[in-house]
């Protein structure tokens, strides 16, 4: 769903080296193919990242950053939520509850 430059990328499964991330990592460039500036990577549906995950979610913030957007996390669980904790990537990655706050937070009514 991309509404006013911002695109929803739903993820699932595990977020891990392998078929999954490459999955994942196809959706994000999708969505800025098709012209997203921004994005909102709904993780309510991964239960778990390793750090082949956390790089894919770091590389994104990147090319998100880079072209003027911005990225917003939502409905990450406790597991992966620690990661990002122990990493201290929560304090660049923004996160929030669901979706509905991320599209909030965006300026975008959902």
């Amino acid at each position: 769903m991309i509404q006013a430059e911002t695109a929803v990328v739903t993820l699932t499964g595990l977020l891990t080296l392998g078929t999954n991330l490459k999955t994942a990592d196809q959706q994000v460039q999708t969505a800025l193919e098709q012209g997203a500036k921004n994005l909102v990577l709904d993780l309510t549906s991964v239960a778990y990242s390793d750090s082949a995950g956390l790089g894919m979610l770091v590389h994104t913030y990147g090319l998100v950053k880079s072209r003027g957007g911005l990225l917003r996390l939502c409905g990450v669980g406790p597991r992966v939520l620690a990661m990002l904790k122990l990493t201290t990537t929560d304090r660049f990655l923004m996160i929030d509850s669901d979706r509905t706050a991320s599209l909030t937070a965006l300026g975008i009514e959902s």
